[in-house]
């Protein structure tokens, strides 16, 4: 049992070590993912305005009706002229002021054909700058969608190895808990074992003393039994003796034993 629970508790350990590397390595990912999703949104956002600007600064040309003017601000008058007629303007202003007769005409206008052209150029232009800009939110919307699927998978991986962890730590003390009694038990029953041993011993050597205590009786039983029946027999004589017994008789033989000796 003790070798069982050490084996499943190396496995638990493994298992929540290699939980914590997975868990370290995907928020590193999810983290690089969510930094380039910032980097990528923010510079296709900066491709879309200025593909906007650039389409309304077409517009304004060639389309005015859909030309969206900036938000106003206060210019001096020189930034005013120079903004509305351009600079070759402001140079021809300002030199008129010094010499009327000076002042150029202003350039005859163009031809049909020419607008024609620009407008087939336009034309040719705004579709590949709308094509960019639908691109770019398609590429946009995407990105959103893969961050949003993302981040939820991240999340939902995050509380199952929390979950998962959570449970294999409470296994881990259990079967650490089981071994320790286990353990104990162990140690316990190797006492009893040890007592058991030596009172086995003991008492094998007390069956050995009475092992040779019943061989000597056995082989003196004969002998030890002759000498009581030799016993019980003078006994008895003497009982007899003493029962109708002659006391000067007994007095003399006994002196003459004792002279005799």
């Amino acid at each position: 049992m003790i070798e069982t629970l050490t084996n499943d508790i190396a496995d638990l350990n493994k298992a929540i070590k290699q939980l914590d590397n997975d868990v370290t390595e995907a928020t590193a990912t999810r983290k690089a993912e969510n930094e380039l999703y910032k980097t990528t949104m923010a510079e296709d956002t900066a491709a879309m305005e200025i593909l906007k600007m650039a389409r309304n600064r077409l517009a304004k040309f060639y389309t005015p009706k859909l030309y969206k003017a900036p938000a106003k601000k206060e210019l001096s008058a020189e930034a005013a002229i120079e903004r509305n007629y351009g600079a070759a303007a402001f140079a021809q202003v300002s030199a008129h002021g010094q010499d009327s007769d000076s002042v150029a005409p202003p350039p005859p206008p163009e031809t049909f054909d020419a607008y024609s052209k620009k407008g087939q150029e336009n034309a040719g232009v705004t579709e590949m700058m709308q094509i960019l800009m639908t691109d770019l939110e398609k590429e946009m919307t995407q990105m959103t969608t893969d961050e949003k699927e993302s981040q939820k998978e991240y999340e939902e991986f995050i509380a199952e190895a929390a979950a998962t962890r959570k449970t294999d730590t409470q296994t881990l003390k259990n079967k650490e808990a089981a071994k320790a009694d286990a353990e104990a038990k162990l140690e316990q029953l190797t006492l009893e074992h040890k007592d058991t041993m030596k009172s086995a011993y003991d008492m094998t050597n007390v069956l050995k003393d009475l092992h040779l205590e019943c061989d000597w009786l056995l082989a003196n039983f004969e002998n030890r039994k002759s000498a009581r029946a030799g016993e019980v027999e003078s006994l008895k004589k003497a009982k007899a003796v003493l029962s109708g017994a002659d006391y000067s008789l007994v007095q003399e033989r006994v002196v003459r034993s004792l002279r005799g000796a």
